[in-house]
């Protein structure tokens, strides 16, 4: 059975939003519960890969609740955190709090925006990130060169979500946790079990880490690599924005 918000095509974005205006109160809670807390891990091993210095800017794309824009912030980034849900960005910015002890962190900027369409020039950031947003994108494709046009020369893109474990069996399981289980965290949290439903649904139809691997070689990315996490449950794509001085360079060894 799928999805009432998974809708292919022109009604894509508005589904979306209205599935993530459903679940924004609850979002965070069911992501503990769903992952058993390991989304907490995942999150802080893309803020490790980013490698961010003190000073550069990074752009938080479909920032949702706002994990990894205030884990870029900890790390001494500028940040920019962008998602078109009002609900999420009003919880991104209240977690503030969490930071009043660090007086060297800046506040992320939070902006309703569409990933798709990002209000900035070309080469804007040193880092773009992008979690559990990709395979929400009405066109994951237009999401990617965007997000690669707004990155400087040499930045680093990180992308986290679920993926698509290359071990059959353990594929099975893993689809079969997310079609029987999760969705009863959408039944009892917000009164919709389609709102987590949603998430199988939309991982059939995404190519998942190899699947944007390929994709970010072909456009042109450098140094491209697809990290498996919990033998393929999730996934971080991270590449390069290449200088043509780069092209050809062999990709480092994590």
């Amino acid at each position: 059975m799928g999805s009432e918000f998974f809708q292919p095509g022109e009604q894509r974005a508005q589904k979306v939003n209205q599935l993530f205006s459903t679940i924004a109160p609850r979002y965070d809670l069911i992501n503990d519960l769903q992952s058993f807390g390991l989304h907490r891990y995942w999150k802080r091993a893309v803020i490790r890969l980013a490698r961010v210095r003190p000073g550069e800017r990074a752009l938080d794309v479909c920032c949702g609740t706002g994990d990894l824009a205030w884990g870029l912030a900890g790390a001494g980034a500028e940040v920019t955190g962008l998602d078109f849900s009002p609900p999420m960005l009003e919880i991104a910015a209240a977690k503030s709090s969490r930071f009043r002890s660090r007086p060297d962190v800046q506040n992320p900027k939070f902006i309703q925006a569409d990933a798709q369409s990002p209000p900035f020039p070309d080469d804007s950031f040193e880092v773009v990130t992008i979690g559990y947003g990709l395979r929400n994108l009405a066109s994951w494709q237009t999401g990617l060169r965007e997000m690669q046009r707004v990155l400087k020369p040499s930045g680093r893109f990180l992308a986290l979500e679920f993926g698509k474990p290359p071990n059959a069996l353990w594929r099975s399981i893993y689809f079969a946790y997310l079609k029987l289980c999760v969705p009863l965290f959408g039944r009892v949290f917000c009164q919709n079990a389609d709102a987590y439903a949603y998430i199988l649904e939309s991982l059939k139809h995404y190519p998942a880490q190899t699947g944007i691997a390929a994709a970010m070689q072909e456009m042109g990315f450098a140094n491209v690599q697809a990290i498996d996490l919990l033998g393929g449950v999730m996934s971080i794509n991270y590449g390069e924005k290449a200088n043509k001085a780069e092209c050809g360079r062999p990709r480092p060894q994590e």
